[in-house]
């Protein structure tokens, strides 16, 4: 185990914003306007926080752990404190990667991991906390075609970043192809069915994407990676890679839960139970 994580923190130590400077010129530098602090520990039961969602009133928000874990979502204070569970009635946790949340309140469980690349159906919950009122949305890839991709090891059809805006989930793959570093970006309609993700863009990051979010006003969305914070402007109401903003180095362990807490300030959480806070200065 130790080996592991020395051999993570050196790869995360490697994973800056060069590569996206020189394929971007215009990307700025935005490290130096944040001011960056750990605000807490989360309890033992969110051992393996992979997604985040606003909670109620502002004061909280919502996470889950990931694959084996339990159907539950956790409410958790800024400072790491429970605040309250909630239980996903007869919905399986297989490999919940991320959360997103529509402006009604309506959670999107993205149950959408891949690690061992052999899954070729992928399902996301929409889930009303209040009502307890639970759908499902069923997609595949429309470029998972043929049984090659399963065997290639190119293992990119797998996702852990999503966001919902305008009545559509955006979904990120993962990144982890090893001779190349495109991220792919899916669209599908945010209601129940069974869909085929078709990618609509894609762009070169060096680093595994782990998280997604948009900000409250929508002209902002930010990329997570082990060791980075990627954003990008919306451009007229499209999401696309064509408006890189800035690069944010962010070295703190496996991150994988990211949230606007407003337009600007940030919230980021990783797998070793602590709680960090991006506030623009």
């Amino acid at each position: 185990m130790k080996i592991f994580y020395l051999w993570f923190l050196f790869k995360t130590m490697l994973c800056g914003c060069q590569a996206e400077r020189q394929q971007h010129n215009n990307l700025a530098k935005v490290r130096a306007r944040y001011k960056i602090s750990k605000t807490g520990k989360l309890p033992t039961v969110a051992h393996e926080s992979s997604g985040l969602a606003r909670g109620q009133g502002g004061t909280t928000f919502w996470t889950h752990n990931d694959s084996g874990g339990e159907s539950v979502l956790y409410e958790i204070d800024y400072r790491g404190a429970l605040v309250s569970t909630y239980q996903v009635s007869d919905v399986p946790n297989q490999d919940w990667e991320d959360l997103a949340q529509s402006p009604e309140g309506v959670l999107y469980i993205a149950d959408t991991g891949n690690n061992s690349n052999t899954r070729r159906s992928f399902q996301i919950y929409a889930v009303t906390p209040e009502t307890s009122a639970v759908e499902t949305i069923t997609f595949r890839y429309a470029d998972q075609d043929s049984l090659s991709s399963l065997t290639n090891g190119s293992q990119q059809y797998d996702c852990e970043a999503i966001f919902y805006y305008n009545q559509k989930l955006y979904l990120f793959s993962k990144n982890r192809i090893k001779t190349d570093h495109p991220v792919k970006l899916y669209e599908i309609p945010a209601k129940a069915g069974d869909y085929v993700a078709t990618p609509i863009d894609s762009i070169h990051i060096q680093g595994q994407v782990t998280g997604a979010d948009i900000s409250p006003d929508g002209k902002t969305f930010a990329l997570l990676t082990y060791g980075k914070i990627v954003l990008f402007g919306v451009e007229s109401g499209r999401i696309s890679f064509c408006q890189p903003q800035g690069c944010l180095r962010l070295v703190r362990k496996q991150t994988e839960g990211i949230m606007f807490l407003n337009n600007s300030d940030i919230l980021v959480t990783n797998e070793q139970r602590q709680v960090f806070k991006l506030m623009l200065r």
